[in-house]
């Protein structure tokens, strides 16, 4: 699942996979389009994924980056599993409420609280 060239950091906790980005920076396309294969991948391998995705240590994230981001969110709803976001840092948040994005995804301060909120 994760390789040398991989974007993203995978750790499994229980049912929930938690997904952290390797990059500060989630700017370029050719490694926002990879991104989204990887999570696409962990995202069909289960019947009902429930997936948490770290943005600590994210500076920058492109509108691109938030497309991919609504992408996998209905993959999931499609599969019937569930999404978190957390530790997004709040300029980022900021684009989040701008776009209204914050409305449709489930945001968390920590990866604690999110693991938390789980069914």
């Amino acid at each position: 699942m994760s390789s040398s060239g991989s974007r993203l950091r995978f750790k499994r906790d229980g049912e929930v996979t938690q997904v952290e980005f390797r990059d500060r920076n989630i700017l370029d396309e050719a490694n926002i389009q990879q991104i989204c294969e990887e999570i696409s991948e962990v995202v069909e391998s289960a019947p009902n994924p429930k997936l948490l995705i770290s943005f600590a240590g994210v500076d920058h994230l492109s509108s691109a980056a938030l497309g991919t981001l609504i992408t996998i969110n209905n993959k999931i709803k499609n599969s019937e599993g569930q999404l978190r976001l957390a530790n997004i840092d709040p300029q980022i948040y900021e684009v989040f409420k701008i776009t209204r994005l914050h409305g449709l995804f489930k945001i968390f301060d920590s990866t604690d609280e999110a693991m938390a909120s789980f069914a």
